[in-house]
C-alpha cells in the first residue's frame, strides 16, 4: 500500500519560487508523486509514495520557513493515484480571490470530529458546505446547505447575497481537508459574523475518526486524485471521474447514452464543441495506450 498525505499550511514565504526547485528535487528523488502548490501565503497539496518517500518530503516541508508545526492527514492507496510530481507557483494556495483574507489573522472555532455531530444538530446552527457543487453532489452532511458554487471564488458572492438568511445563527462550515474553511471562516469574521465554527481536519478526519453507525455523513467524499471518492475509514468509494469535465461519475452514469469514456458524460454533454471532443478522443487514445496519465480533478 502507498501512503497518501494531504497537507496545507498558511505561513509567509517571501520568495516561493526559491522553494520550488529543491522541493521538487526531493520529491522526485524519493519517487513521490502528486501536486504541491506554493504561494506567498503558504503551501497546499497532496502527495503519494512509499512510507520512506513521503516521510522525506514531509520532513523537507517542515523545514521550510514557518512550517515546523505543519500537519497533514494520511490515507492509503493500492495503486499510485498520481501520474507525476508537480510543484507549482500560484497566487493563492486555494483560490478565493479575496486579497484581504488572511487565515493567520484569525479563523473560526475548530471543532474536533468527535464533537461535530452535537454542534450541527443544535437548532441554532446553520451548517454550510464550502465545497463546489460537483463535490457536494456525491456526499455531504445531513441538513447541510449547498451554496451551489462552481468554484471557491464564487463563495464570497454567494455569502453576500444570502447573509440575511443566517441572522442570529451560529455558522458551522466544513470542507474536504480544512483549507477552504480557513479562508471562508476568516472571511465571515471580516463580515461581522462572530460565531463561526469549522470541522478540524475536514471531512477526511471525520470519516477517519467517526464510526459509520454514529456518522451524519451521507454519501461519499470527493477527493482530488485518481481514487475520486472515499467513504468511512477512508476506504475507496464507488465513483469514477469524467476525464472531459473532471466531475465524479457513479458506476451507473457510465451506462447513460451521453457517456463516452474520456470524452463526455451526462453532466458535460452540452459544454464542449467538436474541436474539444476531437482533442479529448485523441487524449483518451493516448491514455488507453499507456502513453498518458488521465490525471485527477483540479481543486479550485
Amino acid at each position: 500500500m502507498l501512503i497518501v498525505a494531504a497537507l496545507y499550511h498558511f505561513t509567509r514565504f517571501p520568495d516561493p519560487a526559491a522553494l520550488k526547485g529543491p522541493l521538487a528535487r526531493v520529491a522526485c528523488a524519493q519517487g513521490v508523486r502528486g501536486t504541491l502548490l506554493l504561494a506567498r501565503e503558504g503551501i497546499n497539496g497532496t502527495i503519494a509514495g512509499t512510507r520512506a518517500g513521503v516521510d522525506a518530503v514531509l520532513a523537507h516541508i517542515r523545514a521550510l520557513p514557518g512550517c515546523a508545526d505543519a500537519d497533514w492527514k494520511e490515507s492509503t492507496a493500492a495503486a499510485m493515484p498520481f501520474g507525476k510530481m508537480k510543484v507549482r507557483l500560484k497566487q493563492e494556495i486555494v483560490t478565493m480571490g479575496q486579497p484581504d483574507v488572511d487565515p493567520r489573522a484569525g479563523v473560526g472555532h475548530y471543532v474536533d470530529a468527535a464533537d461535530w455531530n452535537a454542534l450541527i444538530r443544535a437548532p441554532d446552527v446553520a451548517v454550510i458546505d464550502t465545497r463546489n457543487d460537483y463535490e457536494i453532489a456525491i456526499g455531504t452532511f445531513a441538513g447541510a446547505i449547498d451554496p451551489g458554487t462552481r468554484s471557491f471564488r464564487d463563495f464570497p458572492g454567494w455569502w453576500r447575497r444570502n447573509a440575511h438568511r443566517f441572522a442570529g445563527k451560529r455558522v458551522a462550515m466544513f470542507c474536504t481537508g480544512g483549507i477552504r474553511c480557513e479562508k471562508s471562516t476568516n472571511y465571515l469574521l471580516s463580515q461581522g459574523v462572530d460565531q463561526v465554527f469549522h470541522l478540524k481536519g475536514g471531512i477526511l478526519k471525520y470519516l477517519e475518526d467517526v464510526s459509520q453507525q454514529d456518522s451524519l455523513w451521507q454519501g461519499e467524499c470527493f477527493v482530488f486524485d485518481q481514487r475520486v471518492s472515499l467513504t468511512h475509514g477512508l476506504q475507496p468509494g464507488r465513483h469514477g471521474l469524467c476525464h472531459a469535465c473532471r466531475r465524479p461519475l457513479a458506476p451507473e452514469d457510465r451506462d447513460r447514452p451521453e457517456y463516452e469514456e474520456g470524452v463526455r458524460c451526462h453532466q458535460c454533454a452540452g459544454e464542449y464543441d467538436d474541436a474539444d471532443r476531437t482533442r479529448f478522443r485523441e487524449r483518451q487514445r493516448q491514455v488507453a495506450r499507456g502513453e498518458l496519465f488521465a490525471g485527477p480533478a483540479s481543486e479550485e
